[in-house]
């Protein structure tokens, strides 16, 4: 069964050796993210801060990356809070997962005086976002954020509810800046909606969540469709909602803590610089949309989980990682499948999120692989990852040996790599190798020069050399397997292993 709160997801976490309680007095200023940090890179246990320094009233803790995944079995934790069985191979839980998502489930809406997240109801001039400890994740971020929450708004012409993740910095009692960028869901109803109109546009923020209500909001959930539906599909019961007290919003009502407001049309403050998930920091400061804050209601003594974005680069994992690939991951290879492709599965790069995914797939002609190409870059946006590895469907998507093995052995230079629109496709700023000035200042947060997109085809040819008949032999393999065990050995899986 999965869990039903964000403290019930940390009772299971400490039931599983997998939760370390720190009661000395630690800093929001740099030094939880240090200690998370540390944590991620070496594979430990999910920190929880129980005595933060100037908390505010609150008494607020801190929980470091409390989704990122043990380094062998990245999805074993969200598996866990979704209620699904110990040991699943990757392959396994993909499958799971896409099968709970087939079956969304509507959410419930509870009374007021059954929301844990009404706990403490904070209105006018009782709101002050600094009661809170928000971290200063990074040496040189332009101030301090909340980074792992769910963002909840509504279609002023529709009765979609849009759930995702865009980060904030705070900049006061009652104002923060949002990273909007041009081309995602919620920015676009608020550029192109609200914004045009002149209104305001009706936000919550919901920090702490249930596990299910925040794995729905990173994934690439259709626009029209209300991830509250899906995250029911995947705890299999409906998510429980509560009306905001400011707003007609309806947010998860077990929730930490929820800050209710509205994103101003025509007004911007700075944002940034801020480490993010490529592992740099990004930057200069820019221009984006101001929250302004009209109420916060929370649980006593809440919990406020963040990301270190950044470390996920590299040899380790962090929450944003493992959530593109046990959230996404699952969500793309339906979404694929549902348009017609024969994929057996999509899969991001597990280290660096929304940077590279490989798809395994078992037709492999040029033009049936073009034709995915095509649909991915254009239905799907891909503001963030630029380019698709097509490996055969023998290959493990989640084992980036096999995948780079496929590249250097199947992929001819001079006829495997394509671009695919040539300075015509859109990109977000988040990224490296476009300099300050083509990433430009756009109002709307995109950058100022488009960008290609590319793909490689790492399958193989028919004339291709195959691999040796035994390897297929399972009757061998389950003797080598048997032999490993009487030596001792572990049995892991290459998917498994470190990488």
């Amino acid at each position: 069964m999965a869990v039903e709160s964000f403290r019930d997801y940390l009772q299971l976490l400490e039931s599983r050796d997998e939760l370390n309680h720190i009661s000395q007095e630690i800093s929001w200023n740099l030094q939880a993210s240090a200690v998370t940090m540390m944590a991620d890179k070496t594979d430990d246990t999910v920190p929880v801060f129980e005595t933060i320094t100037n908390p505010g009233e609150t008494e607020a803790k801190l929980v470091g990356d409390p989704y990122r995944g043990a380094r062998r079995r990245p999805w074993d934790r969200i598996a866990a809070a979704l209620g699904l069985p110990d040991g699943l191979s990757g392959d396994e839980y993909y499958e799971t997962t896409i099968e709970r998502l087939k079956s969304p489930i509507p959410p419930t809406v509870v009374n007021e005086e059954t929301a844990a997240c009404k706990e403490v109801i904070q209105t006018d001039g009782d709101v002050d976002l600094f009661e809170f400890p928000w971290p200063y994740i990074h040496a040189g971020d332009g101030g301090r954020y909340s980074n792992l929450h769910t963002m909840i708004t509504t279609d002023p012409d529709s009765e979609w509810v849009d759930w995702s993740y865009h980060r904030a910095m705070i900049h006061s009692g009652t104002k923060a800046s949002i990273l909007f960028l041009a081309g995602e869901q919620t920015p676009n109803l608020y550029y192109y909606k609200y914004e045009r109109r002149d209104e305001p546009m009706p936000i919550a923020i919901a920090i702490g969540t249930e596990p299910a209500v925040y794995f729905s909001s990173v994934m690439w959930i259709p626009t029209g469709r209300d991830e509250a539906d899906y995250a029911g599909g995947l705890k299999q019961e409906p998510v429980e909602l509560v009306q905001c007290e400011t707003n007609d919003l309806h947010v998860p009502a077990n929730a930490e803590v929820i800050i209710e407001g509205t994103v101003l049309p025509d007004r911007r403050l700075d944002e940034g610089p801020f480490g993010d998930y490529f592992g740099y920091m990004h930057g200069p400061r820019r221009s984006m949309p101001v929250f302004k804050v009209d109420a916060i209601t929370h649980r006593n003594k809440p919990y406020i989980p963040f990301c270190v974005e950044g470390v996920g680069t590299g040899h380790d994992l962090n929450s944003s990682s493992t959530m593109e690939l046990a959230c996404v991951g699952p969500d793309a290879t339906l979404g694929l499948r549902t348009a017609g492709f024969n994929v057996e599965r999509c899969a991001p790069w597990r280290f660096t999120p929304r940077t590279v995914y490989t798809v395994a797939t078992e037709r492999s002609e040029k033009g049936y692989l073009h034709n995915l190409a095509n649909f991915i870059f254009t239905t799907w946006g891909m503001l963030h990852v630029d380019f698709f590895v097509f490996v055969d469907n023998d290959v493990d998507p989640l084992d980036q040996r096999a995948v780079l093995e496929a590249i250097a052995l199947n992929a001819d230079p001079n006829e495997d790599f394509y671009q695919f629109g040539v300075e015509t496709m859109p990109k977000v700023p988040l990224n490296i190798y476009q300099t300050p000035e083509e990433k430009g200042d756009a109002e709307t947060g995109t950058s100022k020069t488009k960008t290609a997109k590319a793909y490689i085809d790492a399958t193989r040819d028919e004339e291709s050399p195959t691999v040796p008949s035994y390897l297929g032999d399972e009757e061998l393999r389950q003797k080598g397997r048997d032999t490993l065990s009487r030596a001792g050995l572990s049995l892991a899986s290459p998917t498994e292993g470190d990488r």
